[in-house]
């Protein structure tokens, strides 16, 4: 009777020590609603005025973080990936990461949430997410904040408020577009839609904001829409046979890969129209070239470095730092006829780079070199 006694007792205290380093867990992980302002005010800037101000429980670093990213085959997402790792190879950053972690998954959700579970279950402190879908990941997000991990979720944030959201207006960048179209189309006309990745909030939320802005416009537009991935391989071949079937077009907005966008334009002869898009080198320099020509741009967005903006904010959430639940983050716009040579697009850099890589209310500025020397592998 004492043996079975005593065994008993032993499996509830193996079962007890994790059960209670998981409520610890749980309450370490949950941050206090408090007053606002942020600690670096200048860089996170609430995204409204009903945005809570979270403070977590201070943690002594230097700190594991991971970036668990997900799509990879186009260049502004290789060029975060790289960014992330120049951002985390800056000295005064470097000082406070014992270990920094790169993944990226492809357009596989499960694969995404996966890799977020190994970050968790090796016990880093907190993870960066470019999220394949805003709302597949509400057990994992249960998971993180159990384990007292910090999930910050930038570009295609989460739909939760247990995770730090850090990101640009993404309708309001479809409503800068399509505001674009409406002011140069006095009425109305065919439009040609270039979409980004299916299923992503980004892709969602800028279509919305194209969609009803033209529909508030009460002018007719006739919209073809095709998708092209944010790619400029993928959006030039869809951008073609959209010209071939549907064209020509009186207007067009794409998402990202705009260089392959007007490449197919012009391979077609078709004629240069207004154009709102992203803020892609080789587009701006196009834009810059052909505007006398018919080619009348508004280039709207935010640049890879985002990344590094996510990265700083995950920082000061662990040092204990206020910060918004919500961040939001400036958005960068040039419109015809005010394309500076220098200043808003580089035509000695690449075609393929995103211009305004840096946030300087953060303090965060990168060179085409600093980035351009690391890889997009995983590490």
């Amino acid at each position: 009777m004492l043996k079975a006694i005593k065994a008993r007792s032993a499996r509830i205290a193996v079962f007890s020590v994790p059960f209670i380093a998981l409520l610890c867990g749980a309450a370490y992980a949950a941050p206090k609603v408090v007053s606002g302002p942020a600690g670096d005010p200048k860089c996170m800037t609430p995204w409204a005025a009903d945005t809570q101000f979270l403070q977590y429980p201070q943690k002594k670093g230097p700190y594991r973080i991971a970036l668990a990213n997900g799509y990879i085959a186009n260049t502004w997402r290789i060029q975060m990936v790289q960014t992330a790792k120049a951002y985390a190879k800056q000295p005064d950053v470097a000082a406070k990461l014992k270990e920094f972690k790169v993944v990226s998954t492809g357009e596989d959700v499960p694969a995404q949430i996966s890799a977020i579970n190994n970050f968790i279950d090796a016990g880093y402190d907190a993870i960066v997410v470019d999220a394949q879908n805003p709302t597949a990941f509400g057990p994992v997000i249960k998971r993180a904040k159990e384990a007292g991990v910090i999930l910050v979720a930038f570009d295609n944030t989460l739909d939760t408020k247990d995770a730090i959201n850090v990101n640009v207006d993404q309708k309001g960048l479809g409503v800068i577009w399509a505001d674009w179209l409406v002011k140069h189309m006095p009425n109305g006309g065919k439009v040609l839609e270039v979409r980004g990745v299916a299923g992503t909030s980004v892709d969602t939320d800028r279509h919305n904001g194209i969609k009803e802005t033209l529909d508030a416009s009460g002018k007719k537009f006739n919209v073809t829409e095709v998708v092209g991935k944010w790619d400029d391989g993928v959006a030039q071949k869809a951008t073609a046979d959209a010209i071939a079937t549907n064209g020509p077009f009186d207007g067009i907005t794409a998402q990202g890969g705009d260089t392959g966008v007007v490449q197919a334009m012009m391979d077609a002869k078709h004629p240069f129209v207004v154009f709102g898009g992203e803020t892609e080198n080789g587009f701006r320099k196009l834009c810059a070239a052909h505007a006398a020509d018919g080619l009348k741009c508004a280039s709207a967005g935010t640049g890879p470095a985002q990344v590094a903006v996510a990265i700083k904010t995950a920082i000061a959430a662990l040092e204990g730092q206020v910060i918004p639940q919500a961040v939001k983050l400036p958005t960068a716009l040039v419109q015809d006829p005010d394309f500076k040579e220098g200043q808003d697009y580089y035509p000695k850099q690449s075609d393929n780079f995103f211009v305004g890589n840096s946030f300087p209310t953060c303090g965060i500025n990168f060179t085409a070199q600093e980035i351009m020397g690391q890889t997009k592998e995983n590490q």
